[in-house]
């Protein structure tokens, strides 16, 4: 029996294995691709949707992750980072919650790849939603330089004096104060009108409406000299003299 094995293995061995490797070329050529499957590691972009109506994001998520993607050989070089993207759904999101988990059901494959996600990385994420406030703030003028000698400023005035801010709770607070861009008065001899961009406190709050500037008016005056002062008081002891 053992020699009827030996025989059989080892009886024209060339040319059984010629015949085993050209049974596996002859198979791997008439397998249809479709059933030959590649994994293909990508790293995709992220997407935040659904924030809820009131909310928004003052920590955001990673903005890629990496997954690994199965599919048929036919279809494994059509898959590419620039149409595979993740998919977080925000819509049930709260204010307590930071972490949230991402599963291949987030994962946007072109249809008809026949693909599968076999891995996430990370498969948590870390985010953080705040409530938005709106609040009144004062408008203050950036008013820079020193006016000409015999000139004086009078008091500025501006329109509309306060704005409407919003923003996360956390970032707008009471006190803070609206800042216009600079406005030099070092040249100036007779009362001008501005028309100005507003600087807002931090770069986490907005404008709640769409107006972007206000008007600064800034009344120059010129003094009045010694001469004219003696001039003036002595015309005024005049006309009350009887």
């Amino acid at each position: 029996m053992k020699r009827f094995f030996k025989k059989l293995f080892t009886k024209n061995w060339e040319l059984k294995l010629i015949s085993l490797i050209l049974a596996l070329i002859l198979w791997l050529i008439l397998i249809p691709e479709e059933k030959i499957f590649s994994e293909k590691n990508l790293t995709i972009t992220l997407e935040t949707h659904n924030t809820p109506q009131g909310m928004e994001l003052v920590k955001k998520p990673l903005d890629k992750i990496d997954v690994t993607i199965k599919a048929p050989n036919r279809y494994i070089d059509q898959i590419t980072p620039a149409n595979v993207v993740a998919k977080l759904n925000l819509e049930n999101a709260s204010v307590v919650q930071e972490d949230y988990a991402l599963n291949e059901t987030m994962i946007s494959i072109p249809a008809g790849a026949k693909a599968t996600v076999i891995r996430i990385s990370p498969n948590t994420v870390n985010l953080k939603l705040e409530k938005i406030k709106e609040i009144m703030l004062d408008v203050e003028p950036d008013i820079v330089g020193v006016v000409k000698e015999g000139f004086k400023m009078g008091e500025w005035r501006v329109d509309p004096p306060r704005v409407l801010i919003q923003g996360p709770e956390s970032k707008l607070k009471e006190g803070y104060i609206v800042r216009t861009s600079p406005i030099d008065i070092s040249e100036l001899t007779l009362t001008t009108k501005f028309e100005v961009d507003l600087i807002l406190p931090n770069p986490y709050v907005r404008l709640a409406s769409s107006r972007a500037k206000v008007e600064v008016i800034i009344p120059i005056q010129e003094e009045e000299s010694e001469d004219r002062k003696r001039g003036n008081q002595k015309t005024q002891k005049n006309n009350l003299s009887p």
